[in-house]
């Protein structure tokens, strides 16, 4: 977006513009903030970072935007998070569909994070789990959890020839968290609703023992309870994922 175009989306001065650009360290007015992190897509605090140290200084400091739905954040927050991630990316949403649903050529972009060296890893849901079912009978909806799993298995099936890792759990039926190196999405889900209409935290790690270092917990200890999906028989896997 040239200068000239935001300066007349926020309602300003494009001279106005270029301080910004030249003086980041200069917060504006908190309403051209809202009104450029609206017409850029991206959030205020990623826009001036300084803005969260100004308003935040306790534990809190670690939580960079709250959104009511998933679907609520900026369409590019994923795909930046994704691409800036240097060593690590664990998906560990219980389907994490909506992520080959949303993202054009989202293996691609796996496969070229896998051969730069990042470590990438996926905790699905077991579809076979009584968990599973339980949760499919909440939500209700003709695209179940089970046909979901099914979608993101069939997309990493393609991807087996590369380093990604892929486990069953169960125990974030009812909260998905996703680690893009030291940022972080929470999503707690809410009873008989589906991921999209979920509440939604970005997180970025700024203290030892602090919540984004608790939720980085309940990761690696999922994966540690999981179990390999490739490593289960090919016949099972395939009866799991259809049934």
């Amino acid at each position: 977006m040239t200068e000239s175009k935001l300066a007349e989306t926020c309602g300003v001065d494009p001279k106005t513009v270029s301080r910004w650009i030249a003086k980041p360290e200069r917060e504006p007015h908190a309403r051209h903030r809202a009104a450029a992190s609206r017409a850029l897509g991206e959030e205020e605090t990623v826009l001036w970072p300084s803005v969260r140290q100004l308003v935040k200084s306790g534990p809190d400091r670690e939580l960079v935007q709250m959104y009511p739905y998933r679907s609520a954040a900026p369409a590019t927050l994923w795909r930046q998070l994704i691409r800036g991630a240097t060593s690590e990316l664990t998906f560990a949403g219980y389907t994490n569909y909506f992520l080959w649903l949303e993202h054009a050529r989202f293996g691609d972009l796996l496969r070229q994070k896998a051969a730069a060296g990042v470590r990438i890893r996926f905790v699905l849901g077991d579809p076979a789990s009584p968990v599973t079912r339980q949760r499919e009978s909440e939500e209700d909806v003709p695209l179940t959890l089970s046909t979901r799993i099914e979608v993101t298995l069939s997309e990493l099936a393609k991807l087996r020839d590369t380093s990604i890792e892929t486990r069953y759990e169960t125990g974030h039926v009812s909260l998905s968290a996703f680690r893009f190196d030291d940022d972080m999405i929470v999503t707690p889900l809410l009873p008989g609703r589906i991921g999209h209409d979920a509440p939604m935290m970005h997180l970025r790690r700024c203290q030892d023992d602090g919540v984004f270092d608790r939720f980085a917990g309940h990761i690696e200890d999922l994966w540690a309870k999981g179990r390999d999906v490739w490593t289960i028989p090919t016949a099972e896997v395939a009866v799991d994922a259809q049934a």
